[in-house]
């Protein structure tokens, strides 16, 4: 049984030293009168597969760096249960992800404004409201330095990547005759054509949210951080003052007051003075708010946890980008199958990373993009391919022995809704992750959709003389019925679940507008003073492409929001 230690005290705690966590942790230590507190329940992020882009193969599904959690056998993935990785680390999935920059587009926002009844959340710039647009700028520092578009002297380094590849760039020159045209850059708003992406590295070294907003004040005496350290519990009581009521928090029953830890194997109660701030990720996050009675009063009941707070929203609404990879091999091209076979050529990679920071190690998991729209009448597009030149039948196995690129193509926009519930009371248990992908008529067509146009453009002329043959799905799937059974057998997550505490409206009263609604619009729990939630948890619908900047965008409107 482990042993008790004595209370401690801070302003603000926060659960999850990840991207969001982070940012808090600047923010709120700024001010020297405050104490704060930053909980991470992995280690430390000095590892040098951290630090080097290509390490993302030896980080994920690695516990020293990795939660390793699995989902529940899912019908939409013919019954498959897959790999879910988040970062259990310093840096959280910052320091384990493909480092994509990707704000997402301007509709996305418009869905976020529309679900919270806030227009500060719209795109802005000089064409409307809004301050999305600004906040990135603010927090950006871009290679192109400070524009119309982008930032400079921010805290998240934006760079182009250190690499090009002609299989690549052939591959974009096909999309063009299919009608997705090369473009700058995917951050503008509208991310219509092709590009290479842009990464968060500095000078061919990752650059985890820890590197851009925690390591440069660690020196901070009114910050602490603990690490392997695994939050518990939330602490309640039922004292709340009435300056804490408005927002979500008008109608407040409790009041956080602090976190029980497993820190030393000794159980640990820390009290947080002001707030505490969950930013454990759209996992981690509902996860101790159920286990702390937090959630759908129906499934506590049923794992005998005493319910606090009846709030159905909790763990619900989880969203992800389901994709589809297909593997085509190819003739005549360099690619990193063919690089790797040779131990010459393995050795110029390091040697060139070594000595230039360039070269295929600073390489994040996809380089190049593109995004189109399944049908011509949509507003925005709404499929994007992830394009990388090698191939592997899943990350931890070898490369295959043959030249090949794997187009992953998804959907940028799912209506298949998942949850994510205790499997029982001990906090020490995983969740039970469902995400219930292609399980909308929707969904399925646009997977047939985007196999069918991955397929005309590795035909389009611009391929031809690397004479590209289709491994998978396999060119013997030709109807819809065999390319959705395809979708379902080659589908996997792209590691961006969000939506589990969903921001939302609220009446005059105080009350949500919609029964899955768990934040206010300042990712307030309702009904819960003291606690907010600052995660991919808090988005009411996933955003167009990788979520890393979206989590900080929404990490940087609730520390101003605390801090007013």
């Amino acid at each position: 049984m482990p042993q008790t230690s004595p209370v401690a005290e801070f302003d603000y705690i926060i659960v999850g030293a990840g991207s969001a966590g982070c940012l808090l942790a600047n923010r709120l230590s700024a001010n020297p009168d405050h104490r704060v507190l930053l909980i991470e329940a992995g280690g430390t992020d000095n590892w040098f597969w951290i630090k080097v882009p290509v390490g993302y193969l030896y980080t994920i599904a690695n516990p020293r760096t990795d939660w390793c959690f699995t989902t529940e056998p899912d019908p939409g993935l013919a019954g498959r249960s897959i790999h879910y990785a988040r970062g259990r680390v310093i840096g959280g999935c910052s320091s384990i992800n493909a480092m994509i920059h990707m704000r997402g587009q301007s509709s996305d926002y418009e869905l976020w404004a529309q679900a919270t009844g806030d227009d500060r959340w719209l795109w802005g710039g000089p064409d409307g409201p809004g301050e999305t647009l600004a906040i990135y700028k603010h927090l950006e520092d871009y290679f192109g330095g400070a524009d119309e578009w982008h930032g400079a002297g921010g805290e998240i380094r934006v760079e182009r990547p250190r690499v090009r590849w002609k299989i690549l760039d052939a591959w974009q020159d096909a999309a063009a005759q299919l009608g997705i045209a090369p473009i700058d850059e995917f951050n503008r708003g509208d991310n219509s054509g092709s590009a290479y992406f842009h990464v968060n590295q500095r000078r061919g070294r990752r650059w985890s949210m820890a590197d851009a907003f925690l390591h440069p004040i660690s020196h901070r005496r009114n910050l602490t951080v603990y690490t392997q350290s695994q939050a518990l519990r939330l602490l309640m009581d039922d004292q709340v003052h009435e300056h804490q009521r408005h927002g979500a928090w008008t109608t407040a029953a409790h009041r956080a007051t602090g976190v029980q830890l497993l820190k030393d194997n000794r159980m640990v109660d820390v009290r947080a003075r002001r707030e505490v701030i969950l930013s454990a990720g759209a996992i981690g996050s509902p996860h101790l708010m159920q286990v702390s009675g937090l959630g759908p009063a129906e499934l506590l009941t049923q794992h005998h946890v005493p319910v606090a707070v009846d709030l159905p929203g909790v763990g619900e609404n989880l969203q992800d980008h389901l994709q589809l990879r297909t593997i085509y091999r190819v003739w005549g091209a360099r690619t990193v199958n063919s690089l790797y076979r040779n131990w010459i050529t393995r050795g110029g990679m390091g040697l060139q990373y070594a000595l230039l920071r360039s070269g295929p190690l600073t390489m994040p998991p996809s380089t190049l993009g593109a995004f189109a729209k399944s049908d011509p009448a949509l507003a925005s597009p709404d499929l994007e391919w992830h394009v990388q030149p090698l191939s592997l039948a899943k990350f931890g196995e070898p490369l295959h022995r043959f030249g090949a690129i794997t187009p992953s193509v998804c959907n940028l926009r799912p209506t298949s809704r998942g949850h994510v519930r205790i499997a029982n009371a001990d906090p020490l248990t995983h969740p039970k992750i469902f995400c219930n992908y292609l399980s909308t008529d929707a969904d399925r067509q646009i997977a047939v959709r985007g196999l069918r146009m991955t397929r005309q453009i590795m035909a389009a002329p611009a391929m031809a003389r690397y004479r590209p043959e289709e491994m998978l799905p396999g060119p013997q799937l030709v109807s819809d019925e065999h390319l959705q059974q395809a979708a379902r057998e080659l589908g996997t997550t792209i590691f961006h679940p969000v939506g589990t505490c969903a921001m939302g409206a609220f009446d005059s009263q105080g009350l949500p507008r919609s029964v899955e609604t768990v934040l206010d619009t300042d990712c307030r729990v309702y009904r819960v003073a003291g606690l907010r939630v600052v995660d991919a948890s808090a988005m009411p619908t996933i955003t167009s492409g990788n979520t890393n900047a979206p989590v900080m965008l929404i990490a940087e409107r609730a520390a101003r929001a605390i801090l007013k």
